[in-house]
């Protein structure tokens, strides 16, 4: 390593939708590298070809700039440490592997893959870790032989014996592994193309990266990491690893077997990305002050991966709808309407939206909340009887309905004189406040919660407004 420049990376594989986990730790990665005026790097690691999905990468870059982040080196914007895509720098993972052939620091192995997999057996029958049992290792002018016969081979590394190894994470503090519980991993298939283990480090290390933070299901994987730095003699990077994101039940790893968990489909479901990241900032993290709403500017101020929490935490959806709510009565209402385009359903009057979001927005949490919440605005409702009855009777409501329906066909048709109309009936009558007016809002929108009475009548327009008081009438 050269550089006492902070320099961070993200590096994704295209097999499939980015989880909105993987968002979470761009965000820290992106946000410490702003913080130290460093470099925030994207490399895609593509050299799983069976699992790739066409179109993947662009995905990919496409869901980070939607989050409003993005990267200084990578793809689509260069660097002087490219290619960024490592199926593009295969050569110099055969050179860097065959370099350690030569310092005597790995080593071919011809094994069949029948043979490794008795050895495992072997090995599963005594209880005992499923490893390779380095039979190449101490025959290599055998299995020269072999390959100068034709016989296809790896590279396998050849890790130290019964040495106590230490590596430090910002999160975890020291952690130590004896080298004996390292298998002689594959470094170079026979195929040419390099396992993840070599590629990720001669990746970091060839592109200067000083600070890897990952999730936590890597830390198993660092022994090997380590261990090729050692071998290579390369300078370690700093290593942090992210909790995972627990389901909203608390029960395991986010995952799908629990609901959707794509970055993409948080956006599909109208969250807005300002508020997306900032839920990702809070969790495991606390501002110095307690702030749960913070811009990406006092993040980045006060962002410290040392900070971070060791236990994994909930993906709180409650939390989330929350905060998303908060976001979107900060916007203006022609930014929200805006924003909404993509959740107006299509039969919805366009001239009505701006004049129902001053009504509704309070109420929104996702914009996909839109439909719901302006579902009885227009076209036909379902106007459930039980509610229309609820603490009354059917004389009583069959005479209230037939009020409303005489008080509403002569007048002209506004807020001011819909509450006037409304309220005489109800003060001429003595009937009781609480039951009348919710039998008013149910059979003129078929919700017992819905925005203020008088200006919903008042948009819906006054002949549906009656059509569905005599609908109403039918059903008691």
């Amino acid at each position: 390593m050269t550089t006492t420049h902070v320099r961070t990376r993200m590096a994704p594989s295209p097999t499939g939708d980015m989880h909105v986990g993987s968002m979470g730790i761009v965000l820290k990665n992106y946000a410490y590298a702003k913080k130290h005026g460093g470099s925030f790097v994207l490399r895609i690691e593509d050299t799983d070809k069976v699992r790739e999905v066409e179109g993947a990468v662009d995905r990919i870059q496409d869901i980070i700039t939607a989050y409003g982040l993005d990267w200084d080196e990578g793809p689509g914007k260069g660097g002087d440490f490219g290619p960024y895509i490592q199926s593009q720098r295969i050569d110099l993972y055969t050179q860097m592997a065959r370099e350690l052939v030569e310092n005597d620091k790995a080593y071919y192995c011809t094994c069949s893959k029948e043979r490794l997999e008795e050895v495992r057996d072997s090995m599963r029958a005594q209880k005992l870790p499923p490893k390779y049992d380095q039979r190449c290792r101490n025959q290599q002018e055998l299995v020269l032989g072999e390959m100068a016969n034709g016989a296809q081979a790896v590279i396998r590394l050849k890790t130290p014996k019964d040495q106590d190894v230490s590596f430090t994470d910002l999160i975890r503090g020291t952690i130590t592994f004896n080298s004996n519980t390292v298998d002689d991993q594959v470094l170079l298939k026979s195929d040419g193309y390099p396992t993840y283990h070599l590629a990720v480090v001669v990746d970091d290390h060839g592109m200067d990266i000083t600070h890897i933070m990952r999730g936590e299901e890597w830390i198993s994987s660092t022994p090997k990491h380590v261990l090729l730095y050692q071998a290579f003699g390369w300078e370690m990077p700093v290593f942090a690893h992210i909790p995972v994101y627990l389901n909203p039940d608390g029960k395991g790893k986010m995952s799908k077997r629990k609901g959707t968990v794509s970055a993409q489909s948080f956006l599909d479901r109208g969250y807005l990305p300002e508020a997306l990241l900032n839920f990702f900032m809070i969790l495991g993290w606390a501002h110095p002050d307690e702030k749960e709403i913070l811009s990406l500017e006092e993040y980045i101020q006060y962002f410290d991966p040392k900070d971070v929490s060791p236990k994994s935490v909930v993906f709180d959806m409650k939390k989330l709808d929350w905060m998303n709510g908060m976001y979107i009565r900060q916007l203006p209402l022609e930014e929200l309407e805006s924003k909404l385009q993509p959740f107006i359903p299509e039969e919805f009057p366009k001239e009505k939206v701006a004049l129902v979001l001053p009504l509704i927005f309070e109420r929104l949490e996702k914009l996909s909340d839109f439909a719901e919440l302006t579902s009885f605005f227009q076209g036909e409702i379902t106007i459930p009887t039980d509610l229309l009855l609820k603490k009354s009777s059917v004389d009583q409501v069959n005479e209230q309905i037939t009020a409303c329906i005489e008080a509403l066909t002569n007048i002209e048709w506004s807020i001011e004189t819909i509450e006037t109309a409304i309220r005489n009936l109800q003060e001429k009558n003595d009937w009781k406040k609480k039951q009348f007016f919710m039998m008013v809002r149910v059979a003129a929108t078929g919700k017992k919660a819905t925005p203020p009475l008088f200006e919903t009548m008042q948009l819906i327009g006054k002949e549906a407004i009656l059509q569905r008081l005599n609908q109403s009438l039918q059903q008691v």
